[in-house]
């Protein structure tokens, strides 16, 4: 069973659309289930995340945690949204179906892709930023779910 809060940002998901001349652009998927999440960032000079939106071809699950993903990192700076986790992710959802904690991995690593562009685009290197897999499978969950 999902949340009422999966449920609510898979009916009603925040965020969605493309920005033309995106900032930065991530682009992650999961070859096993066909889960494909695409962000893309809006970043001021100040490394301030103005504007986020997301496309993602997928289940429920993949949708809603693309919209709260979207939704934790608006409004913040590039570090703070680092910090966005996909357990954090899954915590603000009141948690997903352990078959769906691959979707909250494709959320983080899809900002962490968009982040990358960004910090490719511009020359930059963002502290704790490795390059993203832009393929995400059950082996790259942790065990503790």
């Amino acid at each position: 069973m999902y949340s009422e809060k999966v449920m609510d940002h898979f009916q009603h998901p925040r965020n969605v659309g493309e920005i033309e001349n995106a900032s930065g652009m991530g682009t992650v998927g999961n070859a096993k289930c066909g889960d494909i999440m695409r962000i893309y960032l809006d970043i001021d000079d100040n490394q301030i995340i103005q504007d986020v939106k997301f496309k993602t071809f997928g289940c429920g699950a993949a949708v809603a945690t693309s919209s709260m993903a979207t939704e934790m990192v608006k409004g913040k700076t590039i570090q703070e949204a680092m910090e966005v986790t996909n357990k954090a992710v899954m915590e603000a959802l009141d948690g997903l179906p352990p078959v769906k904690v691959h979707c909250s991995l494709l959320a983080e690593e899809a900002i962490h892709a968009a982040l990358w562009d960004y910090a490719q685009k511009n020359g930059i290197e963002i502290k704790g930023l490795v390059k993203p897999k832009t393929d995400i499978g059950e082996e790259d969950v942790e065990e503790e779910y």
